[in-house]
């Protein structure tokens, strides 16, 4: 067999950082960690390409040279879905598709040949052994949850490791709260499924030997679900391997806020070489935190936690969400001096949507107040139910808070806020390489020549040069990250505002 594994190709979004990747001259963030651990569950004798159309152009020949086309994504790369499939179609080609997207969302997608659903572990197996015998189904489907033991190794060998700014690996998945909008839950259960001690050094140790010796993002959507077994073998584990190759490794990953809770499991993070977490603040309204049954944000200090974590060494990353029944009209200048008082540099402001399946979109259906599906961007303006508060007033109190807390001297404020207090890892060794000189060359050109916060660049710059020299790197990238967020959101302008009955 010839198979050709295909990653849809992104559209600009927060987290895409499309803007900032032209600093470090890479074409992606991540590779598609999903379809490279499919590619190793297939069998060895088959011939396999990847084609991840964030860096690199599906053309014909590369489908007519298929037997099939495995496609994976997530919902917002719906419309570059529908194009993959279109030229499948046109060329011939029979495709496969699998993932978060299609699990949720397959019927909306006419010309897929097999659905292979849920968790590849176990439904891809049944669909090998029917396709051999010349009698493969239509669909595959399972309940079950998969033993993450059982997962093998990425196929690193079908990507160009130089196109991305970071690996990324998974440890666990399933999380033990319930948040009402999210779909965690619905794709991977609630109890944590983990992959042992062993599985994760020996993925660490096939990335370095293929030479990386950067960020590897641990894909997890909540890392701490099993604090008990993170603490006895995964990190004391990790910190081995990591003091054995002399800290070449920088690990980021997802959090739940009661990480602030467990001082040893962050000392433990840091010394294991975890220097960002992203944590889903959601709102500092706490009638909104019940709402959506946020409870582990409840009846706690959000901004003394989120300093606490700050404190130990970790960056932390937020996530915020208007469009709450219970949000008052005040909660767009509480979010800003949440996020200022704070200092989480990097806040991901975005609007509630009802992901299919979730409880949160089985209440709105139920009030009738559904309009569509998700798009999949909650940064896009756009929202699939009738909010409580009026429709008007939510827009345009999102982009003010957008506006203010990416506006330079908001965001400078921010970053400064944040390097004052931070003390990183002393273990990490700092390797000069020469693409960090073309980097820091190309932001003095573009941010400190010709950018509107040139100013506050070299204010940045002078201040950490002189009191922080470490975090000149870290202040740097700040500022390259505060020029994609005001460019993506910059395009607010031409977006369409979508009408509400």
């Amino acid at each position: 067999m010839k198979i050709l594994l295909v990653y849809p190709e992104y559209p600009s979004t927060f987290w895409g950082f499309k803007y900032a990747l032209k600093f470090i001259f890479k074409k992606a963030v991540n590779p598609p960690l999903g379809l490279l651990t499919v590619a190793a569950m297939l069998p060895e004798e088959w011939e396999k390409k990847l084609v991840d159309m964030n860096v690199k152009t599906l053309n014909d020949k590369d489908l007519k040279w298929a037997d099939f086309v495995f496609i994976s994504a997530i919902s917002i790369q719906k419309e570059s879905v529908k194009e993959v499939i279109a030229k499948c179609k046109k060329t011939g080609a029979k495709i496969v598709a699998g993932g978060p997207l299609f699990t949720t969302e397959y019927e909306e997608f006419e010309g897929v040949d097999h659905f292979v659903l849920n968790e590849a572990e176990i439904t891809l197996p049944p669909f090998l052994e029917d396709l051999k015998n010349g009698c493969a189904k239509s669909l595959y489907a399972s309940n079950q949850w998969a033993d993450l033991k059982e997962t093998p190794i990425p196929s690193w060998d079908l990507i160009n490791m130089k196109k991305y700014a970071t690996m990324n690996i998974q440890y666990s998945r399933g999380c033990p709260f319930n948040c009402e909008f999210c779909d965690i839950t619905l794709l991977y259960g609630h109890i944590p499924r983990t992959k042992n001690k062993d599985q994760i050094v020996a993925e660490l140790e096939n990335l370095y030997s293929r030479g990386w010796r950067d960020g590897v993002f641990i894909v997890d959507d909540n890392f701490i679900g099993n604090k008990r077994k993170l603490k006895k073998e995964i990190l004391p584990a990790i910190a081995k391997w990591m003091k054995q190759r002399r800290h070449v490794l920088s690990f980021a990953t997802q959090t739940s806020i009661d990480l602030s809770d467990d001082e040893e499991l962050m000392q433990l993070m840091v010394k294991a070489g975890f220097d960002t977490v992203f944590v889903g603040i959601e709102t500092p309204n706490k009638e909104s935190l019940a709402e959506c049954n946020k409870f582990q944000n409840k009846n706690r200090d959000l901004i003394a936690c989120v300093k606490k974590i700050q404190k130990f060494g970790l960056q932390v990353q937020g996530g915020f969400i208007l469009g709450f029944d219970n949000d008052p009209p005040s909660i767009f200048q509480r979010q800003v001096a949440f996020i200022q008082e704070s200092g989480i540099v990097t806040a991901m402001v975005g609007l509630l949507n009802a992901p299919r399946g979730t409880r949160l979109y089985h209440r709105l259906k139920k009030e009738n107040r559904l309009l569509r599906v998700v798009s999949g961007d909650n940064t896009d303006c756009s929202i699939n139910f009738i909010p409580k508060m009026d429709y008007q007033t939510l827009i345009d109190g999102y982009k003010k808070i957008i506006s203010t807390i990416y506006s330079p001297g908001c965001y400078y404020e921010r970053v400064r806020k944040f390097l004052k207090g931070y003390k990183p890892s002393q273990k990490r060794i700092f390797r000069f390489r020469f693409k960090y000189l073309r980097t820091f060359f190309k932001s003095t050109i573009l941010l400190g020549v010709i950018g509107k916060e040139r100013l506050h660049y070299w204010k940045l710059v002078s201040w950490s040069l002189f009191r922080r020299p470490r975090l000149l790197p870290l202040a740097v990238t700040f500022a390259i990250y505060g020029f994609h967020f005001r460019k993506f959101f910059g395009n607010y302008g031409n977006i369409q505002r979508q009408k509400l009955p």
